[in-house]
């Protein structure tokens, strides 16, 4: 995805235009590092676990959309699919891993509309998912 699509997102209200501070930033890499933490609680249900990391996911995609000059539009339905497909401008994210990013987006959706559970295999996928974002969402915010 180019800039180009990003303007284009943004010129359909799929996207804002916003100019983060950098302790917006930061506020949101300590909240997906926090998610991470618990997603790593063996204590408590996977599909608690699972939707901890993939909040993580969300909050890395935020803070990489919001570091490229953008928002997603809550408004508009989709918000979470904007912000996984765009991860290839915002953080630079090949399209291979976007793809598996989408089928835990779908399953998230799935386990919170239809009550489908996650596996234990699901959860791991979610949280090195998770992972991994959260170092390109760092390196491009220059956070250590």
């Amino acid at each position: 995805m180019s800039s180009q699509n990003l303007q284009n997102l943004q010129a359909i209200g799929r996207l804002k235009v916003h100019q983060p501070t950098p302790d917006e930033l930061r506020r949101l890499l300590a909240a997906a590092e926090r998610n991470l933490k618990d997603a790593g609680v063996d204590a408590i249900s996977d599909e608690t676990r699972f939707d901890a990391a993939y909040k993580a996911i969300m909050q890395c995609a935020l803070v990489g959309m919001m570091a490229s000059g953008y928002r997603p539009s809550t408004s508009e339905p989709g918000h979470h699919q904007t912000l996984i497909q765009a991860l290839g401008q915002t953080l630079g994210v090949k399209p291979e891993s976007w793809v598996v990013l989408d089928a835990l987006r779908r399953r998230r959706n799935a386990n919170d509309y239809t009550g489908d559970g996650v596996t234990p295999d699901m959860v791991a996928e979610c949280v090195a998912q998770a992972v991994a974002l959260l170092r390109l969402a760092r390196a491009k915010v220059g956070a250590r």
